[in-house]
């Protein structure tokens, strides 16, 4: 059964039998829904007050908006409420497996990649670096999950024992802006801190003025290690991370004066000019480009874009 009303009127009770879909068209002063009955309500446009029975659950679309709405106490909804800074933890992902997946919805709302491949990555986290680590409010709400509220990623850097490269740095969106990048920064470098390691390296394109900030400097580019084993040599992980090779310049051609045949008819035709100078001698060296700075960068990514390499000593 479908009901439509067209009109305003002032009360409208349902009978326990009915179970209609109600479409309200127009506004309406007060509607009362039958204990036994839990129906679908979509509400347009405009509603002045409805109240339903404490016993109703019903499941609502409002659109565009009511004026008021009341539900009773008991069966209002509750919004998660906003973790509070001191009671957020910060875990690894290989600790609390059954959140890998929501670390994984996390980043991939920030840069989206195959889920596949992001919990691949996610899976390669170990203590043996590289590692995934998570900002987690425990309790958001009694008997609910922890909810994953920013991640970040650790792993080695070639030649440099006592430092760390920070990757993959995010926050949810909804919590971005109230000091959760910061809490998120700081326990990195606590958890740093505490395994041995001094300083910590990263990159950003937009963020430089956030990690200045935290105590962040300019400074420059180092290799990360996508895995580490004791097997492998520093030698051979050097080698891995080289770019390859570029290919030798072209000689230049060899300029030599040749034996200038006789002409039968008239003197011989003098010696060809000595070489220039730019051609015997190598070129000089090119000026180095100069280092970055706040407002500008000599480095870039892979897409080419402008990227700033910072470090701070913790």
């Amino acid at each position: 059964m479908e009901l439509i009303l067209s009109t305003s009127p002032a009360k409208l009770t349902l009978d326990p039998a009915c179970q209609p879909e109600l479409t309200l068209r127009f506004n309406l002063t007060e509607l009362t829904l039958d204990p036994a009955r839990q129906p679908e309500l979509s509400l347009s446009p405009r509603l002045a007050e409805l109240t339903l029975d404490p016993t109703c659950h019903p499941e609502m679309s409002l659109s565009p908006g009511p004026a008021e709405l009341t539900l009773d106490p008991q069966h209002q909804a509750k919004d998660l409420p906003v973790p509070k800074l001191p009671e957020l933890i910060l875990e690894p992902v290989h600790c609390r497996p059954e959140l890998m997946s929501a670390c994984a919805d996390l980043i991939n709302d920030q840069w989206p990649r195959s889920r596949a491949s992001r919990l691949h990555s996610l899976g390669q986290s170990s203590d043996a670096f590289p590692l995934c680590l998570m900002l987690l409010s425990p309790q958001p709400s009694p008997g609910a999950a922890p909810v994953v509220v920013g991640h970040a990623r650790l792993s080695r850097v070639l030649d440099h024992p006592h430092s760390l490269l920070v990757e993959t740095v995010v926050v949810a969106r909804a919590l971005r802006g109230r000091g959760f990048g910061r809490r998120l920064m700081e326990g990195l470098e606590a958890f740093a801190r505490a395994r041995g390691f001094r300083r910590l390296h990263l990159t950003t394109h937009d963020q430089l003025y956030f990690y200045a900030h935290l105590g962040y400097q300019l400074g420059e580019p180092v290799q990360g290690l996508a895995f580490t084993n004791r097997r492998l040599s520093t030698t051979v992980l050097r080698a891995f991370s080289k770019p390859p090779c570029p290919q030798p310049p072209c000689k230049e051609p060899i300029l030599a004066a040749q034996a200038v045949p006789r002409s039968s008819k008239g003197p011989p035709l003098p010696p060809p000019p000595p070489l220039p100078q730019s051609l015997t001698t190598s070129p000089p060296p090119s000026p180095e480009p100069l280092p970055q700075s706040p407002l500008e960068t000599r480095y870039r990514d892979l897409k080419g874009c402008p990227i700033f390499w910072m470090e701070k000593d913790i």
